[in-house]
């Protein structure tokens, strides 16, 4: 398979981008690649059983296992969620008390493993949906108010508010075990989710927290949620190379969203309490802010570069990784030769191709694919990532013999773009029907 790639970008050296990274605790990356966290919802979904409720699959270590063999420095899972009825999605993989098992903490441990086998750091992103929980697995989710998110074919209901007794047993508590079940299991760190809308975010936006107790109303108090979680999973967790790393918004683009001055206080904050890393992202469900970034951003690619660079300075011994929008390697090594940042993640780019920083630290390739949706369609490209997700997990890379792209849809095709347009209508037309029929949709869209 031939695939159409960015235009105008050449092979250059990319050696700055094989060097390791080292973390405060001590720990090492093999080098600047991250695999960002995409949401796979490949694991079980069965809300009456909770032995067998956000259980690992084969096919999330089959997705895994080609992502394992892509040489990254680090590689993420995405939004291992710490309470049961607060989801991002339906088959989004959970860890919690009430669902202990053998079985479960077998697979977890298989997935750390099948992670490493490139020499990648394993690292579990943990995360809690909040009030951005479907409304089809749970009406009433907890948040930090009872600000109801409304957003565009996204259903969400009203949120009931944690008490300040809750936030430490429905919150804090839930993280900590998470995080000491992913060090038992062998992962070699978590990273907090407190970006793009979800529950840790709607603590440090005034946005969503209109709470008037010490969890509300100052930055201070916004951001306390965050570093209480730090605290109590270092106290959990004897081994002091166990990273802990946070994703973190840059500034939402809301009328009453977090400031660059608010910002810069949480950061000066995450440094002080010594996060191994923090990985720059952005947007979130109610407002995509990918959609309106500016043109001087667009022509460095990085989307979020500017925000970067403003809040880079900040960070002394905290690695810093910057994820959204590369697409060649020429952008990724100004961005780190800049300072911008330290790492770069890969997101979508490597859903159509896993083994990309492989290719790009071999020098023989100078770009990510480029494929031939409208980049205003955010939906679209984001259920695209999807497929892709689901279309790797179909078999192991023994089964598709070493190919790592085995199934992958070229969306560098536009008539199988097109094709593909035709299969998303159906597929959130066939979810918003079972929803308003009271019936489970499909957790992902299945395109062949």
């Amino acid at each position: 398979m031939s695939l159409k790639r960015f235009p105008n970008a050449k092979i250059i050296p990319s050696n700055i981008l094989g060097e390791k990274l080292h973390f405060p605790n001590g720990k090492t990356a093999q080098n600047r690649f991250l695999k960002a966290a995409m949401t796979e919802r490949l694991s079980t979904y069965s809300p009456g059983d909770l032995k067998n409720h956000g259980l690992p699959t084969a096919q999330i270590m089959n997705v895994y296992d080609k992502w394992g063999h892509g040489q990254f420095g680090m590689t993420l899972t995405a939004n291992v969620i710490v309470d049961p009825t607060n989801l991002e999605g339906l088959g989004n993989a959970i860890i919690f008390q009430e669902g202990e098992s053998s079985e479960r903490r077998a697979l977890f441990s298989q997935w750390a493993q099948t992670m490493k086998q490139d020499g990648s750091l394993a690292v579990m992103q943990l995360s809690h949906a909040g009030r951005q929980t479907p409304i089809y697995v749970n009406p009433s989710p907890w948040s930090a108010s009872d600000v109801q998110l409304h957003a565009k074919d996204f259903l969400c209901g009203k949120p009931i508010a944690l008490t300040t007794e809750q936030v430490k047993t429905e919150v804090i508590d839930r993280f900590v075990y998470a995080a000491r079940y992913a060090y038992d299991c062998g992962f070699d760190g978590i990273q907090l989710h407190g970006a793009h809308g979800y529950l840790l975010s709607q603590f440090t936006s005034p946005t969503t927290n209109k709470r008037t107790d010490k969890y509300g109303g100052s930055v201070e108090n916004r951001n306390r949620l965050i570093l209480e979680i730090y605290d109590e999973i270092r106290k959990a967790i004897p081994s002091k190379d166990f990273l802990i790393g946070l994703k973190t918004n840059s500034v939402e683009f809301q009328a009453e969203g977090t400031t660059l001055e608010d910002a810069k206080k949480m950061f000066e904050a995450y440094e002080k309490k010594g996060f191994d890393f923090v990985e720059l992202s952005g947007g979130n469900a109610e407002k995509f802010l990918f959609a309106h970034e500016r043109e001087s951003t667009k022509k460095r690619e990085a989307f979020f570069a500017e925000f970067a660079e403003q809040i880079r300075p900040v960070f002394k011994n905290t690695v810093v990784y910057l994820t959204g929008g590369f697409r060649t390697v020429g952008a990724m090594i100004d961005a780190v030769q800049r300072n911008t940042t330290q790492g770069i993640g890969l997101g979508r780019p490597v859903t159509a191709e896993p083994d990309l920083p492989k290719k790009i630290l071999s020098g023989s390739v100078p770009s990510a694919v480029k494929d031939e949706f409208n980049q205003n369609e955010m939906t679209k490209t984001i259920v695209a990532s999807c497929a892709q997700i689901e279309q790797m997990g179909r078999n192991s890379l023994e089964k598709s013999g070493g190919n790592v792209l085995d199934q992958i849809s070229d969306f560098s095709d536009a008539k199988l773009v097109e094709k593909f347009g035709e299969a998303v209508v159906a597929f959130i037309g066939q979810m918003q029907k079972d929803i308003s029929e009271g019936k489970t949709p499909k957790a992902t869209i299945v395109f062949n």
